[in-house]
């Protein structure tokens, strides 16, 4: 008989689901022409998606925030690894919000490459920590 995996892996396959999917949606951005506001805010949410599911897998309640450092905080907590990721916790971190309205600067399309190889990072970073019952 096959045994489910925990409901905490579960939650946390489907938070990184979510970030892969969000990481595809700025990868698809950044194609010519480049959207480079979709590109910065699909990036923050795959980062923030897979930081969500690393604290689902380890069953922590977390607040409903678009605040990566906030996030990653908690994360460093479990394993201090994860402290590493400030820096590109701090750079998507303003793409929650900024390139969705107007009256925001427009991003180059090198800030968008940027934000987009963070992205990466965090959601590989992540996966790289859970249990292959937890991952996509």
């Amino acid at each position: 008989m096959q045994h489910e995996p925990p409901r905490s892996a579960l939650l946390a396959r489907e938070w990184l689901v979510k970030a892969q999917h969000d990481l595809e949606g700025a990868e698809r951005a950044i194609l010519e022409p480049p959207l480079t506001d979709l590109v910065a805010f699909h990036a923050q949410q795959a980062a923030e998606k897979a930081l969500k599911g690393y604290l689902a897998w380890r069953d922590l309640a977390f607040e409903r925030t678009h605040e990566l450092v906030s996030l990653l905080s908690l994360t460093a907590e479990l394993d201090p690894d994860f402290a590493s990721l400030e820096p590109m916790a701090a750079l998507l971190t303003p793409y929650a919000i900024d390139p969705r309205y107007p009256g925001r600067a427009e991003l180059t399309v090198e800030e968008a490459a940027e934000a987009l190889d963070a992205a990466r990072h965090v959601v590989g970073f992540v996966a790289q920590r859970l249990p292959p019952e937890a991952r996509p």
